[in-house]
């Protein structure tokens, strides 16, 4: 990784100090939004894909124009599908990656006046000179090329999660389509055939990490050592341009012509008979389609359009980086919304890599009462498979589920595989764990790392999940040489519950390539994002 191992637990958590205060003072704000721009008193609630957060700067400049403030959330595309389905949506605007999510979501017609801000295909970033070892430059790729590639050992990538992010889930369906010889649309009967299912299952093995995020995937890229990731066209253009400053090698982009799609990137309205927001949002909308500012939005690296870019910016998409501004986008058809969902179901229990979970849970004594009750809870949704399945987290018959509930050292481990009764029966040790004692989450992690040992780690997708609501005691380099000694790379997902130590538990995520979750709102919420990530 380039993130050295070697480096000390001290210089770990001073950056995890400043990579906290490097936010303070900029967007404050009351408001639960990840971003606030501008400081007017009236505001537009925009629920967002995370691959938007580079439009910030050209938001700003609306907000500040109008007096307004944007308040900026960001969710993955199949979040903002959801929440479209619940009785009320605490947003002005949604703003999902592809108008699947609106056909899919906005089953009451609450959206309106969407409208597409942007065009960025899906597509394979490989390093440049495994491309050219691969025979990928200068001419098509097919994904049964990929696929020869990833069965022959000489390829593996980075990709979201299918379930979670539009990303994934639009790289995911172009797969089908690929393996499946471009049927007119897919159609239950097409997902029942066993070569598919095969090859799926090959095709995904040479997944190495998964993210829940397409930006964060893209950042997590840039910190670790991999040879290829599945994201948008627009952060791949980020992605080289952050590489070319390191000097380092740059991503060769591949267009899989016969499983290309694309998001659309749509701006909808969330109509609730307010006419002055109404007003607000098409006078934001206008803005965004403007000529100008479609033109700023093309040297983002998005596209406005699905044949061609300006002139101008014929020079942000590089051809020397694989990138092929001329080419004509067709977009697949996407399945009916019964039929998707399948195919979802599909990816998360047959097709794709099983995960190794190992679930490090706080039983210290000042979880007791609301503490201990929220995270059993939160728990009950994915190992209950019926509640699993709801939020497409349900378990493959390959899973492996390891839970070490600790207080001041490990009090126990337990073991599931699959998806029957023995992982439902790990609720029960969940709900009956005795509550009482100190914190030392390095000790349930050190656990963690041991019991890793006994597997095959390149079967899985692992990942250790820690849950901590104090500061922990414990030793960080008791961590440091476990996760030395166990010689892979292991994300440390955190979630962040009471008064947790945000610095401890950022210290753990920047070693381990990983990041923390905030569940001191909604617990339940943080442990569904989570999973989302392996």
């Amino acid at each position: 990784m380039k993130l050295t191992k070697r480096i000390t637990a001290f210089w770990l958590m001073i950056a995890a100090v400043l990579l906290l205060c490097a936010g303070c003072g900029a967007g404050e704000s009351d408001s639960d939004a990840d971003i606030v721009l501008g400081s007017g008193r009236s505001s537009l609630r925009i629920i967002s894909g995370s691959e938007n957060s580079e439009l910030e700067p050209i938001l700003e400049d609306f907000a500040q124009q109008e007096n307004i403030r944007v308040e900026m959330t960001y969710k993955g595309s199949l979040d903002i599908m959801r929440l479209m389905g619940e009785e009320e949506i605490p947003y002005d605007a949604v703003w999902p990656a592809s108008s699947l999510w609106l056909t899919v979501g906005d089953t009451e017609h609450r959206i309106k006046h969407a409208e597409s801000v942007s065009i960025s295909p899906v597509v394979f970033g490989i390093r440049k000179s495994l491309a050219e070892e691969l025979g990928f430059v200068g001419r098509e790729v097919s994904v049964g090329d990929l696929l020869t590639a990833i069965r022959n050992g000489e390829l593996s990538f980075c990709m979201t999660s299918a379930t979670q992010s539009n990303s994934g889930a639009s790289a995911y369906i172009g797969f089908l389509y690929a393996l499946l010889g471009n049927p007119e649309v897919i159609t239950s009967e097409d997902l029942r055939s066993e070569e598919l299912k095969t090859q799926m299952r090959e095709l995904l093995s040479g997944v190495e990490r998964s993210s829940g995020s397409s930006d964060w995937l893209k950042d997590m890229f840039l910190e670790g050592d991999y040879d290829a990731m599945v994201n948008y066209e627009c952060l791949m253009i980020q992605t080289n341009r952050e590489l070319e400053e390191r000097g380092e090698e740059p991503l060769y982009v591949v267009y899989p012509y016969d499983g290309l799609s694309l998001a659309d990137s749509p701006l909808g309205y969330v109509d609730q008979g307010d006419d002055e927001q109404e007003a607000l949002f098409l006078k934001l909308q206008e803005y965004l389609l403007s000529g100008d500012v479609q033109n700023e939005i093309q040297r983002t690296g998005r596209r406005t359009g699905y044949t061609g870019v300006s002139e101008e910016n014929m020079d942000v998409f590089r051809a020397d980086w694989g990138l092929q501004p001329e080419r004509v986008l067709s977009p697949i058809k996407m399945p009916a919304a019964d039929v998707l969902f399948e195919c979802l179901n599909l990816y998360q229990t047959d097709f794709k890599k099983p995960s190794l979970n190992v679930y490090c849970l706080d039983y210290s004594g000042s979880m007791s009462g609301q503490g201990n009750q929220q995270l059993v809870e939160a728990m009950e949704q994915l190992l209950i498979q019926e509640n699993a399945r709801q939020n497409f987290l349900q378990a493959s018959q390959d899973e492996v589920n390891i839970l070490i509930p600790f207080s001041g050292d490990v009090i126990d481990t337990y073991t599931a595989v699959g998806n029957g009764s023995e992982l439902e029966a790990l609720y029960d040790e969940v709900k009956n764990q005795t509550v009482g004692g100190g914190t030392d989450m390095y000790a349930a992690a050190v656990r963690g790392l041991k019991l890793l040992k006994e597997y095959d780690l390149s079967q899985y997708t692992p990942a250790i999940i820690l849950l901590t609501d104090g500061q922990s005691g414990g030793s960080f380099y008791d961590f440091d040489s476990a996760y030395t000694e166990l010689g892979a790379e292991i994300p440390v997902f955190s979630i962040m519950f009471g008064e947790a130590d945000e610095t401890q538990l950022e210290e753990l995520a920047l070693y381990t390539n990983a990041r923390v979750f905030d569940g001191r709102e909604n617990l339940t919420e943080a442990f569904r994002s989570v999973k989302g990530y392996n």
